[in-house]
């Protein structure tokens, strides 16, 4: 149909599902020999998988040189990825589905079931549905009926072969997938009811062998037209107004007898006054044993009446719908390229969902920094705003003196939503699909709730309702510790495993926590992105000379109150440290809330008060600091003897790397995502076993005599803000 009504140069996908039930495969590069366009282009479009989440430089080559994609639906990520990289027009090729109230835009809400909407009638406006039958749009909601245009189903051959025999006096009866499909089952069960005693054969595909000697299963292609020319009669089952199958048109093409169901979508092709036709299957069963029985007067009023059937499916019928339907496609499109608004600059949020501190709130504002940066070096500037919530004393403005000026400021609450304010809300945004949650969130910044923002990343995944879906957003997710430590409870977890479902991507910085994504959350991989750790520039060049001794008597144990640092371990490796191998160095205690390390009445706390409360020792050496401001901290740092996390398991800290900037040596635990960041940044930390306080107690005695040393300047280079940004920004840009 393409080529009669012009199309010269046609791209066909190389790859297909491999799901059996997947029967639209066939592959042919015959068509590649007519492409005009670059060998390395070609083969980069022939590599990818259409039918999954399309790399973005095939989509980027496909738009540079094609004007139209069709395109079917087999899965979510499919859809937003042809929607969001797709210059051109994108025609959604329908054949229908099972009756109402089925149709295709319930079918996008299907496919996001555990995501939540992931459309908007905004994102459509290049979308087009194109229906191969006329009436299909008639159930579908507005935005979508409103860019139906009709592409009429067709054969390639429509002319009658009559070569049928009917020599085999048996039934023909099409059902593929009866081992796994229910649909399918269903069918094969009401046809051996309707015909029970009578011969049949069941054709068509079957991946799983079934015991039943009617099953036919796959047959060649000859061996098909040999069925189709011997079998008795054909019976079509289906009743169904807007899907019908291919099978019953080869049928009438062969010249064998089809009987079929009344009430479907054959009707409308013309068969609703034709002799095959059967109101009920009482009524079908009679036809058929009367065909089977060598009735030669019904046989041969069924087959000179039953090629109307194929009338609306020859290529000159089908052709001026199709010419009609490309033309106002293409004029279309150009029309709304040509009238399009300027697109605004596009704006980014980094959202921090709780009162973080400490090192989650640097590493935020390093991710703000970050697509700030990486935008830039693309050519493709974007606005970033920091959002955070409206806590002036988790939040002074001293605690942004380092974000960068450009970056924008926003003070926020989390208001929450009923699902019928939410639903208001969608449709006022453009989002127009049934919600399920009874409760929804979205960030209230005073002005419009980020809604001027075309990307929302949240810095965590601790979001206690599904927030409200008119915006797109990421998760940056560093860790998942409750699969190893019992930091909240099954339903807090699964809550954040939910968050991160919905979202369109999960940044981790770690293989590990990757691993956990994956294994643990249950994300496919397609959606959790590793990027590199960001580092600060935390100013030093270098400590004391190579080789010399620590200068001050004191190291840092930099932590928090948080069940997985581990106190009561690090409390016990502290006392043997002082009481059995004579400690000499202070241990000053920093980070969030450490001031009330002695006080705070927290169950998994108890034991370390009680060590703390028995030994002197540890009351004369040890010094709870509190939250230092970040001048403050860095000042006691590049003083430090070294630095001490002795804790439990975690996504790995990041105050090893900043030691290191100050060649600060550093004693770690010993889990698997502190060793990725010792390989990366090339540190040469000294391990000890977490749950063992007698070795990290000998170890830290080891630390007394620790040699500081220089960094590696061209390591920290390789990690810097600038190096890390693009990273950053060629998994965000997706997604604008």
């Amino acid at each position: 149909m393409l080529k009669r009504v012009g199309v010269q140069e046609i791209f066909l996908p190389k790859k297909v599902p491999s799901d059996p039930t997947f029967r639209s495969a066939s592959v042919d590069w015959s068509e590649d020999e007519r492409l005009t366009i670059p060998k390395e282009d070609l083969a980069i479009l022939n590599a990818a998988d259409w039918y999954e989440e399309t790399d973005p430089d095939a989509w980027r080559i496909a738009s540079q040189h094609f004007q139209l994609v069709f395109f079917i639906v087999l899965n979510a990520h499919f859809f937003r990825s042809v929607l969001r990289h797709f210059d051109g027009a994108k025609v959604w090729r329908t054949y229908g589905l099972s009756d109402p109230p089925l149709s295709y835009a319930r079918l996008l809400s299907l496919f996001g079931w555990r995501k939540e909407p992931f459309w908007s009638a905004r994102a459509t406006g290049s979308l087009w549905f194109g229906q191969a039958y006329s009436h299909l749009a008639d159930v579908e909601p507005t935005w979508l009926a409103e860019r139906a245009v009709y592409l009429p189903a067709g054969l390639h051959d429509t002319d009658i072969q009559d070569d049928w025999t009917g020599s085999d006096r048996r039934i023909f009866f099409v059902c593929p997938d009866i081992a796994f499909n229910d649909y399918y089952q269903e069918v094969y069960r009401d046809f051996k009811r309707t015909f029970a005693g009578l011969p049949y054969v069941v054709g068509g595909a079957q991946p799983l062998r079934i015991p039943d000697d009617h099953v036919l299963g796959y047959v060649s292609s000859e061996q098909h037209r040999q069925n189709m020319r011997s079998f008795a009669v054909m019976y079509y089952h289906s009743s169904e107004r807007y899907h019908v199958h291919y099978h019953p048109f080869e049928a009438v093409r062969a010249g064998m007898p089809l009987v079929f169901q009344g009430g479907g979508l054959l009707d409308r092709l013309g068969g609703l006054k034709l002799p095959g036709r059967c109101k009920t299957p009482e009524e079908a069963r009679s036809k058929v044993e009367r065909i089977l029985a060598g009735d030669k007067q019904l046989i041969g009023q069924i087959k000179e009446s039953q090629s109307v059937l194929l009338d609306t499916m020859k290529a000159e019928h089908c052709e001026p719908s199709w010419r009609t339907g490309i033309d106002l496609i293409l004029k279309k499109t150009e029309e709304e390229r040509s009238t399009a608004p300027v697109v605004r600059k596009k704006r980014v949020a980094v959202i921090l969902p709780v009162a973080y501190r400490g090192g989650s709130l640097r590493g935020a504002k390093l991710l703000a920094h970050a697509v700030a940066i990486g935008s830039q070096q693309s050519g493709s500037p974007v606005d970033v705003v920091f959002g955070h919530l409206d806590d002036p004393a988790s939040y002074p403005d001293r605690e942004f003196d380092d974000l960068p000026g450009h970056i924008e400021r926003r003070a926020f609450h989390w208001r929450k939503l009923s699902q019928g304010e939410a639903l208001r809300a969608c449709a006022y945004a453009g989002v127009e699909v049934p919600l399920s949650p009874a409760t929804y969130a979205v960030p209230d910044d005073g002005i419009n709730q980020f809604l001027d923002c075309d990307l929302w990343i949240f810095v965590s995944d601790r979001l206690q309702f599904p927030v409200l879906p008119v915006r797109p957003y990421a998760l940056m997710v560093y860790d998942y510790l409750q699969r190893y430590v019992p930091i909240m409870d099954e339903k807090a977890s699964q809550r954040a495993i939910d968050r991160a479902h919905a979202a369109e991507v999960v940044l981790v910085t770690t293989d590990f926590t990757a691993n956990d994504a994956r294994q643990f959350a249950g994300l496919p991989a397609r959606k959790v992105k590793k990027v590199p750790l960001l580092a600060p520039a935390f100013g030093a060049t270098g400590g004391s000379a190579r080789g010399a001794p620590p200068a001050s008597e004191y190291f840092i144990w930099t932590t928090n109150l948080a069940l997985h640092k581990n106190h009561q371990n690090a409390l016990e490796a502290l006392r043997i440290y002082y009481e059995e191998y004579d400690g000499r160095f202070e241990c000053h205690v920093t980070g969030v809330d450490t001031d009330k390390l002695f006080t705070r009445k927290l169950p998994h706390l108890v034991a370390a008060r009680e060590i703390h409360s028995a030994s002197r020792a540890l009351k004369t050496s040890l010094r709870t600091e509190g939250d230092l401001p970040d001048a403050v901290y860095r000042r006691r740092l590049r003083d430090a003897a070294f630095l001490w996390h002795p804790g439990l398991i975690d996504n790995g800290t990041f105050s090893v790397v900043e030691a290191a900037s100050f060649g600060v040596p550093a004693l770690s635990s010993d889990y698997p995502a502190m060793r990725e960041i010792d390989r990366q940044f090339e540190l040469g930390l000294t391990w000890s076993d977490p749950n063992d306080p007698t070795d990290m107690a000998g170890k830290l005695k080891q630390m007394e005599t620790a040699q500081r040393s220089t960094p590696r300047p061209e390591v920290f280079a390789r990690h810097s803000l600038n190096r890390s940004a693009g990273e950053y920004w060629q998994v965000i840009q997706e997604f604008l």
